[in-house]
């Protein structure tokens, strides 16, 4: 006869939003396995738009797998609701990182409460040319101009279906624009194809009509061209929601270079076409780079594709010291050593210097020895007898 199994304990078994049975506390998601630093010193070693790739392709192959326990958390538990949608929790991913929906369970693994892909357009588009992604490390930050490389709808799409992120509880946000070779006159016409494409896969939609990075998208802003563009939404989501009997609700992403007398304008317009909710903000471009480097660190130097942006003037300073050092021929004055003279030796780290011992005499006779090889002459006898 069989011997009944005894219930696991919390430990043995815990189902997280991973998608997997872990069986050891040690794999209990309250910190993800893999240390940030570990791969941040490969990837900060990389071109920023390879580093992006090669994320988003090792997130793409392992989400899914037991191999997403290396940076898959726990999802917190803070419900808040927001436009008839219940959030998990208040922290998503922002659009932008994953324009192609490739990895939507790799994010949800993370813990987030809400992901947000895209932006999509109709056709598939290469965005800018290349460097289009730069770092300031001392900043902390990164300045992109991607211009809504991605895909295309049907590729989107298809990655969107086969994601398991909404069927655990996760709320979807998919992000529509416009394609860069659309005028501005038909641009209705993209956000319209893109609209009833992602209705049915979404839980919200975002009308993305602020990126700086496409030209003249930010002209639909203003209040005629917006509220043409919103109202035609509008009336194509209700047909949509007769189609499909759900309601999505429809969120605007505006810029945060408006003054108040926009911010008015674009408020009273959302109110007046229903829409649900804003998302501020987009990529500014009111900084200088002089105002983005308040918070620099020690160099003081911002590098924009290989181009000298700003360098502070404390740091012009110590190049200009560091110049005239050079020239007067004190090298190593720049690592902090002072140089030698002639016939100085550097003492050993860690240690004091310690007198030097004087030469050995080489030249001139050699002492008698005591024929009975005594060490100490006034132990011998006939060196006494001598001596007297």
């Amino acid at each position: 006869m069989g011997r009944l199994r005894q219930p696991r304990s919390k430990h043995e078994q815990i189902r997280d939003n991973t998608g997997f049975d872990r069986s050891t506390p040690c794999l209990a998601s309250s910190m993800a396995l893999l240390p940030y630093s570990l791969p941040k010193s490969v990837l900060f070693n990389l071109d920023p738009e390879a580093a992006h790739e090669l994320t988003m392709a090792g997130l793409a192959r392992f989400q899914n797998t037991p191999l997403a326990c290396l940076w898959g958390v726990d999802r917190v538990q803070d419900p808040v609701e927001v436009a008839g949608l219940t959030f998990p929790n208040r922290i998503g991913m922002a659009a932008g990182l994953d324009k192609n929906g490739r990895v939507i369970d790799g994010l949800g693994a993370m813990g987030f409460g809400f992901v947000e892909v895209g932006t999509v357009t109709p056709k598939a588009q290469p965005g800018n040319p290349k460097p289009r992604m730069f770092r300031l490390p001392e900043a902390k930050a990164l300045i992109n101009r991607l211009g809504f490389n991605n895909e295309g709808l049907d590729a989107f799409l298809a990655n969107v279906k086969r994601a398991q992120f909404r069927s655990k509880g996760g709320i979807l946000g998919l992000n529509i624009g416009k394609n860069a070779v659309t005028p501005i006159e038909n641009a209705v016409d993209d956000y319209l194809i893109c609209l009833e494409g992602v209705y049915p896969h979404a839980d919200y939609v975002t009308v993305n009509i602020s990126s700086p990075n496409t030209k003249n998208l930010r002209a639909l802003q203003s209040d005629e061209a917006l509220d043409d563009l919103l109202g035609k939404l509008q009336a194509r989501r209700q047909e949509l929601i007769k189609r499909h009997d759900r309601t999505v609700p429809m969120f605007v992403k505006i810029a945060p270079d408006l003054d108040e007398t926009q911010v008015g304008v674009i408020a009273a317009t959302l109110q007046k076409n229903g829409i649900d909710g804003v998302i501020a903000t987009n990529t500014t471009i009111a900084a200088a780079a002089s105002d983005v480097w308040q918070y620099r660190g020690s160099t003081g130097t911002v590098y924009v594709g290989g181009r000298v942006l700003v360098r502070e003037p404390h740091v012009e300073q110590r190049r200009q010291r560091h110049l005239e050092v050079r020239e007067a021929g004190e090298a190593g004055a720049h690592r902090g050593r002072d140089r030698l003279r002639p016939g100085q030796v550097r003492p050993c780290r860690g240690r004091p210097a310690l007198p030097s011992r004087p030469p050995r005499q080489t030249g001139g006779p050699r002492p008698r020895r005591c024929p009975r090889r005594h060490r100490s002459r006034r132990r011998c006898a006939g060196h006494r007898r001598r001596a007297e």
